[in-house]
């Protein structure tokens, strides 16, 4: 075995390296895992501009959406504008193979597709919440509030599929049939959280602010339309090289989140696909949810005002 190969045109170097300090993997582990869950993950970032986290050696993780210089030109791309940047970002469509053996050479460890697709850029494929335990708190509190979230879903006539986060948070994913914009997804989204902070609100919060959690479950509800969420089967740039991990609703109380790592996931996911098994069936959003969600104001936008209200009030403070 050498630290060089070449598979479907993609030659890979330095596979002996260490992925990352604690990674308890290497690049070879990478390129072999997201090798053979190719086609299961190239069906989740067709059609989606795809941004990625790399890990170089001797530098410190970052996101990388526009492509480098030297991208080979069979990489398909699509240029978008970036609205927080002011400026035209060319972003990869990972659509085959080639593509994703060639990110993983570029040591691309985490894979985070945004939830619409380029061919219908206003209207998100999926209503997602991002559940995120408080400091000190653990995967099983936040597998309770994910809880709550199902039986919001389930109180609104809709079904979700959920995954580890890969780290100590879970994804709660409900499929939509493409109709609605993503103003009204965006706004189901804020009140399926509020729906679900409803049922416990001693467990969860939908307060942006952190100071204001009060060691609760944050519901994020700010991913819509633009916002990436890590793919199923996703390596995450973590302590062992955990995935982001599909569980059935009836294990989630049960499972480890640290059990599902780049080395022991494959094993696990078999030859089938149990996050494509999960999903429901695509589903329209009740107008009574989307009308409640108008009303609740955007969280980033609330939380900047009252941030900048709270900077005033302690400088008049003194």
């Amino acid at each position: 075995m050498t630290a060089e190969e070449e598979r479907d045109g993609v030659r890979l170097t330095n596979l002996d390296q260490p992925l990352f300090p604690g990674a308890e993997a290497s690049k070879r582990d990478l390129v072999d895992y997201l090798d053979a869950l190719a086609d299961r993950l190239v069906p989740q970032f067709a059609g989606r501009p795809l941004s990625v986290v790399r890990v170089l050696r001797g530098q410190k993780p970052f996101m990388q959406k526009n492509l480098p210089k030297y991208t080979p030109d069979w990489v398909r791309r699509v240029t978008l504008w970036a609205e927080s940047s002011r400026r035209e970002v060319s972003y990869a469509l990972c659509e085959d193979r080639r593509t994703l053996l060639w990110f993983a050479n570029q040591r691309a460890v985490e894979y985070h597709p945004p939830l619409m697709r380029v061919d219908a850029p206003d209207r998100p494929t999926h209503l997602v919440l991002d559940i995120d335990p408080p400091e000190g708190g653990g995967f099983a509190v936040a597998a309770r509030a994910a809880h709550l979230v199902r039986r919001a879903l389930a109180d609104s006539g809709l079904a979700g599929a959920v995954k580890t986060s890969g780290a100590k948070g879970v994804h709660v994913f409900a499929p939509l049939d493409g109709r609605t914009p993503v103003e009204d997804v965006a706004a189901a989204t804020r009140a399926l959280a509020a729906r679900a902070e409803r049922l416990d609100p001693a467990l969860a919060t939908t307060a942006f602010i952190r100071d204001d959690r009060a060691g609760r479950v944050f519901l994020d509800s700010t991913r819509a339309g633009t916002g990436t969420v890590a793919a199923a089967y996703s390596p995450r740039v973590r302590p062992g090289t955990p995935v982001s991990f599909p569980v059935p609703w009836d294990d989630l109380d049960a499972v480890d989140p640290r059990a599902f790592t780049l080395r022991a996931a494959r094993e696990l996911i078999g030859d089938g696909d149990p996050w494509a098994a999960a999903m429901p069936a695509p589903q329209s959003l009740p107008a009574d949810l989307v009308e409640e969600g108008r009303a609740i104001p955007v969280a980033r936008v609330q939380a900047m005002h009252e941030g900048r209200r709270r900077a005033r009030a302690r400088r008049a403070g003194g």
